[in-house]
């Protein structure tokens, strides 16, 4: 079971220091296969990586440029600049970089470039509120799999991250039956050979109580209540009760 951290624009050093309660939690419960990783702002990755370098938590970073070399990209930073600075992780596709102009074919490329550098990929696809009303949600993300997914043979280190964007910050979450279904659906348009499927949006030590009753989640993304350490246990700890 995945737990993960998306910490989006959040987080200084002093920050930091409320991770020592996630630590301490983790070594506590080390017999639920749990695994716990955080993604922080790029400013973050190497600094975190070494506060967690005793520990199982790893690091992840939010998304990188598709270019595998240096360049002239100013602002940017790639997956192999991730890889050396400690991240193991990086989000890709997430719905608020989606809605800045990032297309499928593009994902496609940080994609590639970022198996190339050795990282694994949290893979997000996603339908909007208007693709849900009008019945197109399966189409939505069989259309985000088959273009973010080209042409990549070997997918066994992509996780698969279902995050409606109409949830995504709102508090609203989908009812269990149609989340149930569009998980099937993914899967089953990977069949035997499925990666991790985990579901992100509005996931919170609230809404975790429907959640965790889902049994083909096999994890969570986790954005806002994951910047609040006691908050992100409390989802950790309410999904084993």
């Amino acid at each position: 079971m995945y737990f993960i951290a998306n910490w989006k624009m959040y987080g200084d050093l002093k920050t930091l220091n409320s991770l020592d309660k996630v630590i301490k939690f983790s070594k506590d419960n080390r017999k639920n296969k749990f695994k716990i990783v955080y993604c922080p702002p790029n400013t973050l990755i190497r600094p975190l990586s070494k506060r967690l370098i005793k520990t199982k938590i790893e690091v992840g970073a939010q998304n990188c440029h598709e270019s595998e070399n240096s360049g002239a990209h100013t602002g940017q930073v790639n997956s192999k600049m991730l890889r050396n600075v400690g991240a193991k992780y990086v989000i890709l596709g997430h719905s608020e970089n989606r809605q800045i102009g990032e297309t499928d074919s593009l994902i496609n490329s940080k994609i590639k470039s970022s198996i190339k550098s050795g990282l694994k990929i949290i893979f997000c696809i996603g339908e909007t509120l208007k693709e849900r009303r009008s019945k197109k949600t399966n189409q939505t993300l069989s259309l985000q799999i088959k273009k973010g997914l080209k042409s990549i043979k070997n997918k066994s280190n992509i996780i698969i991250a279902y995050e409606p964007v109409w949830s995504i910050g709102t508090g609203l979450i989908p009812k269990s039956e149609d989340l149930i279904k569009s998980i099937k659906f993914i899967k089953k348009k990977f069949g035997k050979k499925s990666p991790k499927i985990l579901y992100g949006g509005s996931v919170n030590n609230i809404s975790i109580s429907q959640l965790k009753k889902i049994s083909v989640i096999d994890g969570f993304l986790i954005g806002g209540a994951s910047q609040d350490s006691k908050k992100f246990i409390d989802i950790i700890k309410k999904t084993y009760i």
